[in-house]
């Protein structure tokens, strides 16, 4: 719980860092205008991941408090160990995950 607490603090630290390092552009010119939209584009991409992380973690804690946590959404089954270890936001079981995936 301790470990998914601290990456909602470091997704919310980041997302204000990015948000606080975007400049305005303004006296710049066409290629540093162009160059600055792409860098603003990655950032705004790398901002959408942190805050898709950020509600995973507010998830997983949730369904720690509720007695969910380590049970697979799809099928019920419990999700294996190793899967929690390596991702512990982990809301399906690797079968109901490839499943999924091949969608």
């Amino acid at each position: 719980m301790a470990r998914l607490e601290g990456e909602i603090v470091d997704a919310e630290a980041d997302i204000a860092d990015l948000i606080r390092d975007s400049g305005d552009g303004a006296g710049d010119d066409q290629a540093d205008a162009g160059s600055k939209t792409y860098e603003r584009e990655q950032e705004m991409s790398i901002v959408a991941n942190d805050r898709d992380l950020l509600l995973q973690t507010e998830r997983a804690l949730a369904r720690l408090d509720n007695g969910t946590y380590g049970t697979c959404e799809s099928c019920a089954n419990a999700i294996g160990k190793l899967r929690l270890q390596a991702f512990p936001k982990a809301t399906l079981c690797i079968t109901c995950k490839e499943r999924e995936d091949r969608r």
